[in-house]
């Protein structure tokens, strides 16, 4: 199966609170995300997945690519619903988090759940699928909540970023299924017979068209100080785990 390195954006803002998806559109996004780990890694064992929160003060990263859940959950036990999502910052950062992946041979993916009104533009959205395509990162949007309001600007993303079928657009009405089933049936999980994931492009980049003039510099300091933490957070832990007494074996 294909080698990917996913990030996933998860949407907290106030408006997750809304109990129109049982029980509401934040926790039903943490059983999504379980289920859309696990499809990844037990597709390829080497597929690693990444995960950020895209609303309150900033966008932050919670996890860096790994393939250990645990360290996923422990990002997840860290968010907390506040503020507006900003999808096209959320976006962007996924794309730094990635561009620091440690196999540069896998293709790049980017899921996110869009739940919130979107307060960015056609024309800022579709310059975004744009750089994405040609970057060949690989976007699938979960919409729903706020469908109504967003639906045309996520079909004219997905379009722009659209490769050879390599990335979905799934839209879930609340009332019909939950979240959980809408995503279990759906080509985020299944894909298509003819995805290849980056299709058309040499993996081995630098994602040369993303540099910090895309981005406020600000916010590109930002998001370089968080994926550094995190990155020594990560190796700060499994150093402690490495560095632990084995449990001693009592002599009969």
């Amino acid at each position: 199966m294909v080698l990917e390195s996913t990030i996933i954006i998860l949407d907290n803002s106030e408006y997750t609170r809304n109990g129109d998806y049982s029980p509401n559109r934040y926790s039903s996004q943490l059983d999504s995300i379980d289920l859309i780990f696990h499809s990844k890694i037990n597709s390829n064992p080497e597929t690693t997945v990444g995960l950020l929160s895209g609303a309150g003060s900033n966008v932050s990263i919670l996890s860096t690519l790994t393939n250990d859940y645990g360290k996923l959950l422990k990002g997840l036990n860290e968010i907390k619903i506040s503020g507006d999502f900003n999808l096209i910052n959320s976006i962007q950062v996924a794309i730094l988090a990635l561009k620091h992946r440690q196999n540069k041979n896998s293709n790049s993916r980017i899921i996110s759940f869009v739940a919130s009104p979107i307060e960015e533009n056609d024309k800022e959205l579709i310059k975004l699928g744009k750089k994405l395509k040609k970057n060949n990162i690989a976007l699938d949007l979960i919409n729903f909540g706020e469908e109504s309001l967003n639906t045309i600007k996520l079909e004219n993303l997905l379009q722009a970023v659209n490769s050879n079928e390599n990335s979905h657009l799934i839209t879930i009405p609340p009332g019909f299924q939950s979240l959980y089933e809408s995503i279990a049936t759906s080509s985020i999980i299944h894909g298509n017979t003819n995805d290849g994931g980056n299709i058309g492009g040499n993996n081995d980049n630098d994602f040369g068209a993303f540099n910090d003039a895309d981005m406020d510099p600000d916010l590109a300091l930002a998001l370089r100080l968080s994926l550094e933490e995190e990155q020594a957070r990560q190796l700060r832990v499994n150093q402690n785990e490495s560095n632990e007494p084995l449990d001693r074996v009592e002599e009969s």
